[in-house]
């Protein structure tokens, strides 16, 4: 039974019914309590000094929610959160004491265009805990928003693994069936600069290429692999743009698993790369953005 409870940020949107849902597969599956908070946001121009704790049994939207999962069995402990403030602050702050964050694509505000909303992107970037952001179904999707039976589906860069995201990935798909594919891209075409005069490069056999991504990719899942024997991992290694396989891949996900980008010291604020950004618009299934561990990103 895990201790750290799964969040669920809900704003009576469908959107956040639908991440609720996920949510609370999430929470059983890992018998853990599931924590459901409402963020009423202010006005840009009366933000208070510091967020107020409202009275969750006065919030409308979480009685809205009371009532939608008084629909459902076997319930975990749930507990009700209101607050008020700017609900891109206070949800990543939510994932200090979390072991899961989870949220609609969009919420109620914004343009109704905007594939991402702010608030799910503020959290992806600044949560301490993994966030999963649900999206909405697509025109041949059947509206779920868990797909049991499906593979997780986790992104690895060979040249540079991030541990944090693997372990999470192999532990994810332990609680669902088992079944994980490692998508891992190797530049390809590969770009070679030449100044005149200079001797064109020897030719670079591609077949060698994916031979020494897999073998590389082999050799870094293999701790995983060891304490996860239930999980069957295939490791699929493609040529160029790792964000499109992602995308691809999440049309028959149940997950998708990436890594948030790691601090750099030129750069010490929390970013995310441009292929957790391009997965988190366009993928079809949920998706998880996994942070760094702490000796990784600092």
């Amino acid at each position: 039974m895990s201790t750290q409870p799964v969040v669920a940020a809900v704003d009576g949107s469908e959107d956040s019914l639908r991440a609720l849902e996920w949510a609370l597969d999430a929470a059983r599956r890992r018998e853990a309590p599931l924590r459901i908070a409402h963020v009423r946001q202010y006005a840009p121009w009366a933000q208070p000094e510091a967020p107020a704790v409202a009275d969750p049994d006065e919030d409308p939207v979480l009685h809205q929610v009371r009532a939608h999962l008084a629909k459902q069995d076997a319930l975990p402990a749930v507990e009700y959160v209101a607050l008020e403030g700017a609900p891109g602050a206070l949800l990543p702050e939510m994932g200090a004491t979390a072991g899961l964050l989870v949220l609609g694509s969009r919420g109620r505000g914004g343009f109704a265009s905007l594939l991402l909303g702010s608030n799910s992107l503020a959290a992806a970037r600044d949560a301490e805990c993994p966030v999963v952001v649900v999206p909405r179904p697509g025109p041949d999707d059947d509206g779920a928003p868990v797909r049991p039976g499906w593979p997780v589906v986790a992104g690895m860069n060979a040249d540079s693994p991030d541990e944090a995201t693997l372990g999470f990935a192999f532990a994810e798909a332990a609680l669902r069936g088992g079944r994980l594919r490692i998508v891992v891209a190797y530049p390809w075409p590969l770009q070679t600069w030449m100044l005149p005069g200079e001797l064109p490069p020897p030719h670079i056999d591609q077949d060698a290429v994916e031979h020494e991504t897999r073998i590389l990719a082999d050799g870094f899942l293999a701790p995983h692999r060891g304490r996860h024997p239930g999980v069957t991992a295939e490791v699929v290694v493609l040529p160029g743009d790792a964000a499109g396989h992602l995308v691809e891949a999440s049309r028959d996900a149940e997950l998708v698993i990436v890594g948030r980008h790691r601090r750099r010291l030129l750069a010490p604020a929390r970013m995310m790369g441009s292929v957790t950004q391009a997965v988190l618009l366009h993928a079809e299934s949920p998706v998880a953005v996994v942070p760094p561990s702490p000796a990784e990103g600092s």
